[in-house]
């Protein structure tokens, strides 16, 4: 997979200074360093699913600063109980993978269907609030 070529297609922005890496169906992401060593991993930056890449936090904090399709912003209540782990409504129609934004914060990566965010914020880094 083209990983540079879909987020532009999915997302409108791909960084160009930025080496994407795909392990098995993982995305690893990192600047070059010209360093000849091995051991690069980079921060895991998203997944490739059968219909797009779904954003890690970190992928979008890369992504979202520069996206310019399928962004949505949230409220004060939607940002907290994304980040408790709950799906989500939003006033948005589709079948498709989105990047949630609160204030000047990116949450992450979920997949909207019909109005609602399908939420995959990792159960260790649920906030308890």
């Amino acid at each position: 997979m083209d990983v540079r070529k879909a987020l532009i297609e999915q997302y409108g922005y791909a960084p160009e200074d930025i080496v994407f890496e795909v392990r098995g169906k993982r995305i690893y992401a990192y600047k070059s360093c010209g360093l000849k060593e091995k051991g690069h991993e980079g921060v895991y930056f998203g997944k490739i699913e059968s219909d797009g890449i779904r954003l890690t936090i970190e992928g979008a904090f890369i992504i979202g600063p520069k996206a310019t399709k399928n962004v949505i912003e949230v409220d004060d209540e939607r940002a907290r109980r994304w980040m408790k782990g709950e799906d989500i409504e939003v006033p948005e129609e589709g079948n498709r993978w989105v990047i949630l934004k609160w204030r000047n914060f990116w949450l992450g990566g979920g997949k909207l269907i019909n109005g609602v965010v399908k939420n995959y914020v990792p159960k260790e880094r649920r906030l308890n609030i």
